[in-house]
Formats: C-alpha cells, sequence, structure tokens
C-alpha cells in the first residue's frame, strides 16, 4: 500500500513556497506507484517580486521534460496568473497558440518550457495542485465500470472527466467540473489519471495520498490471487533458468531489434512480470493497448508477447519465435504509423520496446541502458493498472488512432529533444579486457565519454570495480561493469560475455588488451615462461576473440575488435623471445580474424604500442627492471631512454593508446580492417613499412 512520506521536520527545512514545492514533487516521484517516470505534474501560487519590485502572483509549476522525483528548483518555470488567469474565458486554444502564449507569461526566459498541462493548474482556484498517474487511480480509470466503481469509493466527492488529449481543452473541462462541484476533492481523468488539491503543501501531498489508499483498498478487496491474470498457464522457470535462457537469446533480440539504430537492453525477472507473463490472459490483455498515455513514447501501444512454452533446453526454438515476433512486430508498427500519420510526422524504430516471454520475464530495449529501463519501469506499471482493472472489471484503453496522437504528439516530443545529442559510440557495448590497467580503464574511460557502456574484465576484479564506480559515478548507473575473468579460461570467458549479453544484450567493440611480460636471454627462458606468455597473449587473444566473434555473428549487426599488441609484434625485441613472439602471433591472429570477419561485417584492427609505463601493472613489476638490465641502465632511467629512442622524442601514455583504439572502434575507420597502427613515438626499428 502507498504511504505518506512526508517528515515535518524536512518539510519545515523548506524555506520558500517554490523550496516546499520541490520537498512535494520529489516525494510523489519517489514512489512509482504514485507517479511514472517522467509524468506528472505539481504546482504552487505564490506571491513574489518581479524586476520592479511588485507583489505578482506566480504559479511554478513543472518544467517540461522533468521527471518529480529528482526534480529541483531549476526544473519549474514561473508564470504570471494575471496573464493566464484571461484564458479560461476563450473557447479553444490550438497547441501551438497556447505553447507561445505561455512562454510570454514566464518570469524567467530561462526557465523552462512550461509542462504540456500547466493549464490544468491554472485554472483551479486552488494554491497546490497535484496530477498523477497512480496504479490504483488508473486501474479504476482504465476499468470499463470504473465511473460508476468510482461513485461507490468516492460518493459525490469527485469529478468525471471522459478521455480526452491534455491540452486547453481538457484544462478547462476540468476547472468548469470541480466549479460546478462544491464537494469537489478530486478530479479523475479517463485512462489517464489523477487531479488533487490542498491550501498548502502538506494538505495537497495528503490528500493524494489519501485518495490513492482509497481506491487501493477498494481494488485490494476484490482481487482474487488465484485468478489474477486468468489464473497461471506458465509457471517461471528456475532463477538460474531464466538468466541462462535470457544470456542466450538477448543477442538475437539485439540483433533483431537494431535494424535501424542499435538497441541496449536490459532483463527484467521480478514476482510481477514472472506473474503476468505466465497468465492465462495476458498475451490477449497485454494487447489492449498502454495503460497511461505517458508510457506510450517509452513503451509503445503494445508490447511483443511470444508465444512459447517454457523450456529451458528449447532456445533455438526460443530464437526462431523471437525472430519471427520482432519481425512480425516491424511489419504491423509500419502499418500503424501508415493508417495513423500526419504530415511531417517521422516514425520511431519499429522495433519493440516490451518483449515479454512467459516463464522467463520481459526484456527491453532502449538507446540507452537507462532508456531501456524506464520503457521497465513503465511497464511495471502497466501491469499493475491491468491487474486491478481486471480485478473491478475489463481493462480498457485508448483506441489507436488516440494512441498515435499521444505517441507522435509534438508536445511530447519535445521532451525527447530535450536529451543529450548522441555521440560516436552511443548505442554501442563495449568488452575490455585487462580492464583494470592503464590501458583498459583509459579506454572505458575514453568510450564511455562518447556514449558507450563497457565491461571491464580483469583478474583483478576489485581494480575492474573501482574503474566501473568511477565511471558510474560521473556518467551514470550501469554505464560500467566489471567482470572477473582469466582470458586462458575458456568457461570464465564464456561466462563474462553471458554476464555482458545478459546486462546490456550483446557486444559490439571488444578490446583485447590483458597482457603480461617477461624478458630473459632466449638460451634462459624456460618453457614454464615460453607457456605463460603462450597462454595469456596468444590463447587468451585467441579465446577472447573466438567468443566476441561468435556472439556478433548471432547479433548480424558487424562487430569491432581492437587488438593490443607490441612493437614487439614487429620487432625483435632483446631478451624478450617469449614476449615477441607471442605478441606477433597476436597481430598475425588479427589479420586471420579481419580475413574471416568481413562478410559479417567484424573489423578486425591491431595497435602496435611500446612503452606504457604509466598505470601499468607489467612496468611495475619485473619486467622493468628485466628490461633496465637488458639496456644496462637503471630501472628510474628507463622512461627516458625510451624517450629518446623515438624520433619524435615523447613518452607514450596511456591516453595515447586509448585514442587510437577509438579511432579504430569508431565510423572514421569503417572501412580499415586487418590494419596496425603503430603508437610508438617512432621507433626506426619498428616501423611497418
Amino acid at each position: 500500500m502507498v504511504q505518506s512520506l512526508w517528515e515535518a521536520s524536512k518539510a519545515a527545512e523548506q524555506v520558500t513556497g517554490l523550496d516546499q514545492l520541490v520537498y512535494r514533487s520529489n516525494l510523489i516521484g519517489t514512489d512509482r506507484r504514485v507517479c511514472n517516470y517522467g509524468g506528472g505534474n505539481t504546482s504552487s501560487k505564490t506571491i513574489v517580486k518581479d524586476f520592479r519590485g511588485r507583489d505578482i502572483e506566480v504559479m511554478f509549476v513543472k518544467g517540461s521534460g522533468s521527471d518529480l522525483a529528482t526534480m529541483k528548483a531549476s526544473n519549474f518555470t514561473g508564470l504570471r496568473m494575471d496573464d493566464i488567469r484571461p484564458l479560461f474565458e476563450k473557447d479553444e486554444m490550438p497547441d501551438e497558440e497556447m505553447v507561445a502564449y505561455l512562454a510570454n507569461c514566464m518570469i524567467d526566459a530561462k526557465h523552462p518550457r512550461a509542462s504540456i498541462e500547466t493549464l490544468l493548474h491554472a485554472f483551479l482556484p486552488f494554491k497546490h495542485v497535484d496530477h498523477t498517474h497512480p496504479d490504483s487511480i488508473i486501474s479504476l480509470c482504465c476499468a470499463d465500470n470504473g465511473k460508476a466503481l468510482a461513485t461507490e469509493i468516492f460518493g459525490d466527492r469527485f469529478v468525471w472527466v471522459p478521455y480526452i488529449r491534455p491540452g486547453f481543452k481538457l484544462s478547462k473541462m476540468i476547472a468548469e467540473g470541480v466549479l460546478n462541484n462544491p464537494k469537489a476533492e478530486l478530479v479523475l481523468m479517463e485512462k489517464h489519471g489523477l487531479v488533487t488539491w490542498g491550501e498548502t503543501s502538506e494538505e495537497a501531498y495528503a490528500q493524494t495520498i489519501k485518495i490513492i489508499t482509497e481506491a487501493e483498498s477498494f481494488i485490494e478487496a476484490r482481487v482474487k490471487e488465484s485468478q489474477v491474470f486468468g489464473g497461471v498457464k506458465h509457471g517461471a522457470l528456475t532463477a538460474e533458468e531464466r538468466r541462462s535462457v535470457a544470456a542466450q537469446v538477448m543477442p538475437t533480440i539485439r540483433g533483431a531489434v537494431s535494424d535501424a539504430k542499435k538497441m541496449i537492453l536490459s532483463f527484467d525477472d521480478a514476482e510481477d512480470v514472472l506473474q503476468f507473463v505466465g497468465g492465462q490472459s495476458s498475451a490477449a490483455l497485454s494487447q489492449v493497448g498502454a495503460a497511461c498515455p505517458d508510457h506510450l513514447v517509452h513503451t509503445k501501444v503494445v508490447p511483443l508477447f511470444i508465444d512459447w512454452t517454457p523450456n529451458a533446453d528449447d532456445i533455438d526454438g526460443l530464437k526462431a519465435k523471437l525472430k519471427e515476433g520482432i519481425a512480425a512486430y516491424k511489419e504491423e508498427y509500419k502499418a500503424y504509423f501508415d493508417r495513423n500519420k500526419n504530415d511531417g510526422d517521422v516514425m520511431f524504430e519499429a522495433a519493440p520496446r516490451v518483449i515479454l516471454i512467459p516463464g522467463v520475464g520481459m526484456i527491453n530495449t532502449g538507446k540507452s541502458w537507462a532508456m531501456s529501463q524506464v520503457s521497465g519501469a513503465l511497464y511495471h506499471r502497466a501491469i499493475a493498472v491491468m491487474r486491478g482493472a481486471t480485478a473491478l472489471g475489463q481493462f480498457v484503453s485508448l483506441s489507436e488512432n488516440e494512441s498515435y496522437n499521444v505517441e507522435y504528439w509534438p508536445l511530447e516530443l519535445y521532451k525527447l529533444s530535450l536529451a543529450p545529442a548522441e555521440a560516436e559510440f552511443s548505442r554501442k557495448i563495449a568488452f575490455i579486457t585487462g580492464g583494470a590497467g592503464g590501458i583498459g580503464s583509459e579506454t572505458a574511460r575514453r568510450l564511455v565519454s562518447e556514449g558507450a557502456h563497457v565491461v571491464l574484465a580483469d583478474l583483478n576484479l576489485e581494480g575492474a570495480q573501482n574503474v566501473a564506480s568511477e565511471i558510474n559515478a560521473k556518467y551514470g548507473e550501469n554505464r560500467a561493469i566489471a567482470v572477473k575473468m582469466d582470458v586462458t579460461s575458456e568457461e570464465m570467458i564464456k561466462a563474462a560475455y553471458a554476464e555482458t549479453a545478459i546486462t546490456y544484450g550483446g557486444v559490439d567493440i571488444i578490446v583485447n588488451n590483458a597482457g603480461l611480460a617477461t624478458s630473459s636471454p632466449f638460451d634462459q627462458t624456460s618453457l614454464k615462461e615460453w607457456n605463460l606468455n603462450m597462454n595469456v597473449l596468444g590463447t587468451g587473444y585467441f579465446l577472447v576473440a573466438r567468443e566476441a566473434f561468435i556472439l556478433m555473428k548471432e547479433q548480424a549487426i558487424g562487430g569491432n575488435m581492437v587488438f593490443i599488441g607490441s612493437k614487439n609484434s614487429v620487432y625483435a625485441g632483446k631478451s624478450a623471445s617469449a614476449y615477441s613472439s607471442v605478441k606477433a602471433l597476436e597481430a598475425h591472429l588479427a589479420r586471420c580474424v579481419a580475413a574471416e570477419g568481413g562478410e559479417f561485417g567484424i573489423r578486425v584492427n591491431t595497435i602496435l604500442p611500446d612503452a606504457i609505463l604509466q598505470g601499468s601493472a607489467i612496468w611495475n613489476g619485473s619486467w622493468r627492471n628485466e628490461r633496465a638490465a637488458a639496456y644496462g641502465i637503471e630501472p628510474d632511467q628507463l622512461e627516458e631512454h625510451y624517450r629518446k629512442r623515438t624520433t619524435l622524442l615523447v613518452n607514450i601514455y596511456p591516453r595515447d593508446i586509448a585514442e587510437g583504439i577509438a579511432f579504430f572502434a569508431s565510423s572514421k575507420s569503417d572501412k580499415t580492417t586487418g590494419c596496425m597502427l603503430t603508437i610508438d613515438g617512432g621507433v626506426p626499428a619498428a616501423f611497418t613499412r
């Protein structure tokens, strides 16, 4: 049950009316059962000083594109009420005219554009107004008998407004309904949500929670668990089986949904999802339509529901159904667009945002992991609404054309335009071995800075986790993950790729970077030393590349591999026969993979660095002493020694190698494969020409 989160002591700390509005809004948004991600809006009318020092009445209202849970004062827009009130006398006002008019009412041009539903707040004669999308209220508003049941719950305390898209007309209908019912305490918006109010911020919030809990109690008294979603048709696979199935099919899904633009995927097997995908009536129920207009941009009108009998051994059968289902979904979406399009509309990607698999769970797609999570979070709300609505009666939704006109509504699309522009590696997933080291960590930072999601694979799990935490703190939740992996272990490599698939859906870029180095005269090189170099730098690179190749072929959307070789790949390093030989093997292996990968759009290139001392576990170990001894100098003289032997008289740093990797992984080298690039300051003995 929804509970009040109001804390009097914290509320008392909010000095201004706007501070109080921020506090109330954050509480409302914190509980997604009360308000959807990015949806709903709140307002507060107060007196402020204008630029001439005069007292004026101003309404602060949520700015477009914000989320109530995380809003700050800067996300609200202040508008002069004296300028807005005369609009109530108008009979109609097109969206474009309304937006332009409200822009002239702003007290500060730097404020964000006001919410689509600004006039809803302005026309109501209350100081504090909340518009929310509570699960229980939308369950009522999306039940075919919802208005009659609302009378049982609220008596004559409510105003029922039939569905109409937000804007001037709806705002005026709500205000007139409230003015015509002196007993009104709330407004129920058919197929949409709730409006409540109060004379203080605390009263408004308390009223919102009170109304929600009244509806919740009414619904829960009528829910029969054994009959939810028609009863159980398919039980869930075990948690281990679910993750295994998801990891195996997500690359297939990612390839199928990424024909227009690449997608990042996420997997969800929460209890409510498993109950829904296993229900007798869920397949049909899922196709009725969206549970709330606010869902449409992120979930589309309906999800893709896969008709599959759960069986952890039937992976091929599930993959076939997924490919067939996604292809059919895209064709139907194109037809839906053509049936409803208006002049100037440009179709979104046709692929589903929500994919439901009986016994397994839900897979969501989006331009980033964060956006796939938004689609998933909103479908959790849809499941809750369908559970409640079917306990009351029949679940109903918007008509197809109503849905389309919300999904492609310019005022709704404006919110999407506020997102940061996509960058070179947006929608890309990079898998970096040796991710905790100097080159690996710098490469991760470089790729993430231009939009990538990264997997840091390293034997040093703690080090990789530290890098991932640093990246996530700067760029957002789950932009990077760390996995423990030994490149000589086939099982650990397969497990790491499975973790990558279940976290993000697949992989686009691999950086084969894990390394070690030993030094000894040839006649003193032991078999153990030889095998160590061969196992890590040869077999390890082979295994990492092979598993990536398999996954990339499964996705069928191309791929990119960058091998980190060495100057020693083309130069016979003194007292480093084992290391130099296997580095030469790496470079040639890359060319072999490039030759086979071309027909699948898989490019493979190699970077040849030299003497990367900074941040390197290799150079901070015995290798530094061994190389110094080979040159007859002290270890602390190595850096200067390496600088002086370059034609450019420079040292090479991890960021220099990261820059080369970014080039090979980017669209700038789309037509380059099987290439070697030296980044060594110019060591003549290692010139490749």
